[in-house]
């Protein structure tokens, strides 16, 4: 096994499992592909998919809670936590996988933590099961101890310049005349700020709802004219 701390931007999470396929992987068993959320599970087996210009569903698919898009005779299936550890009451060695990547270790959600119990129990009765635990801001040292100094591999990864900018608080129609002057001084700049030169916005929200209303906000705003 191999304990890999991967900057954010190296592509470990999309490269990993087609690194995996180029070593003899996925012969075997299926690459299995962990992700703590159900959005980047199914992101990055698209994205997986769309670089092997394969179907999403055939060699690469993804399985999550009520959602299986993956198949048999896959190579790569990416999926949550909570479905790996699901799937020992069924698969008690995990024979279906040769490969089983934990990615964004880091978490150390309840779910993580017993993956990493019983994945420690398994490895000597699986010697053939390789396994890769990755994170950007995972603890290299302790993550290797608890499976017996296993060898820690370090990627360096690409950061590109953020501007931060703040929307201006909006204030209440009850305000007086200064404040109503100020809001509209400094309010119009932050509407044209998308125009200002070409780039990227990164928006952090707190689920996916709010992720797919923005989503659809966003795509409506061209013919809105914002």
């Amino acid at each position: 096994m191999v304990i890999l701390c991967g900057e954010t931007g190296s592509g470990k999470t999309t490269q990993l499992p087609k690194i995996c396929l180029e070593a003899g992987r996925g012969v075997a068993g299926v690459i299995g592909h962990t992700q703590p959320r159900r959005i980047a599970a199914r992101a990055v087996g698209a994205r997986i998919a769309e670089e092997l210009k394969t179907p999403l569903g055939q060699l690469v698919g993804y399985k999550l809670r009520f959602q299986d898009h993956s198949r048999p005779e896959g190579l790569i299936k990416l999926m949550t936590d909570g479905i790996l550890l699901a799937e020992t009451q069924g698969d008690r060695f995990l024979d279906a996988y040769d490969t089983i990547i934990i990615d964004e270790a880091h978490e150390r959600s309840l779910n993580i933590d017993f993956l990493l119990g019983y994945l420690k129990w398994l490895l000597p009765k699986r010697p053939d099961l390789k396994l890769v635990i990755t994170s950007a801001t995972i603890d290299p040292e302790r993550f290797s101890k608890h499976f017996g100094d296993a060898p820690i591999i370090n990627v360096s990864g690409r950061s590109y310049p953020v501007e931060v900018r703040y929307r201006p608080v909006e204030l209440d129609e009850e305000d007086d005349e200064t404040a109503r002057a100020n809001r509209t001084r400094y309010s119009r700049p932050s509407m044209s700020c998308g125009r200002e030169q070409a780039g990227d916005i990164l928006v952090f929200l707190s689920g996916e709802r709010e992720i797919r209303e923005t989503a659809g906000i966003a795509a409506q705003a061209p013919s809105a004219g914002l």
